[in-house]
């Protein structure tokens, strides 16, 4: 079984996900933590627990989800798995982030080329990549069909969905991803995005008004 912890990282409250399972083998999706102390949280958490990680995953390139890349790369020695669209974003990183008031380390760009129906393994377990641009041109999801659950980055929140308003943005591709590829996993499917709290594909067809048919 695949056990999954959140952390709220950096001022932005950007979810950084450890996933892992019984051979203790992990991966670490979204790395956002900026601070020494965000870095030094997420360390102890995964020493304290004796894990391993074996792999670094982004959903996509904006800098609240990068920021720890280099930390992370560098502490256990990951390759960076990201859809070659948003490499992109990894490139001019520490520019952009400098124009929202932070520096950061230049994120590796010794990536992973990651696509539609890859599995990506860890332990005992995986996780299927899903295309899902919108927010970014290769913004993608982690889901795993056994436990039903996705990672969904910043296409879909609880109560809202990625903002389409950034360079590579477009609305009419994210309602796409949305409605054509996601909410087709089920509404059991529980979801882990990437800002807030955790729902499920059934609640938000229930009440996310971007979500509604009619």
């Amino acid at each position: 079984m695949i056990q999954i912890k959140t952390f709220y990282f950096n001022d932005l409250r950007e979810c950084t996900y450890i996933l892992w399972d019984q051979t203790a083998d992990c991966v670490v999706i979204d790395p956002g933590c900026h601070s020494s102390s965000e870095k030094e949280r997420l360390v102890r958490f995964i020493e304290e627990n004796n894990l391993k990680p074996v792999k670094l995953l982004n959903t996509h390139g904006h800098f609240d989800h990068i920021m720890g890349n280099a930390f992370v790369a560098g502490k256990w020695g990951l390759k960076t798995y990201i859809h070659p669209q948003d490499k992109p974003h990894l490139e001019r990183a520490v520019k952009y982030s400098e124009m929202f008031g932070y520096t950061i380390e230049q994120p590796p760009l010794d990536i992973v080329e990651i696509a539609e129906g890859d599995v990506l393994e860890f332990g005992n377990s995986s996780l299927t990549v899903m295309e899902t641009p919108g927010h970014t041109r290769g913004g993608v999801s982690f889901y795993n069909k056994e436990e039903g659950f996705v990672v969904t980055g910043d296409a879909l929140f609880a109560g809202s969905i990625g903002r389409t308003d950034l360079p590579g943005g477009d609305y009419d591709q994210l309602m796409d991803s949305l409605l054509n590829k996601l909410v087709k996993l089920g509404d059991n499917y529980k979801v882990y995005p990437g800002h807030g709290p955790v729902t499920t594909i059934g609640q938000e067809l229930a009440s996310n008004p971007f979500l509604r048919y009619e």
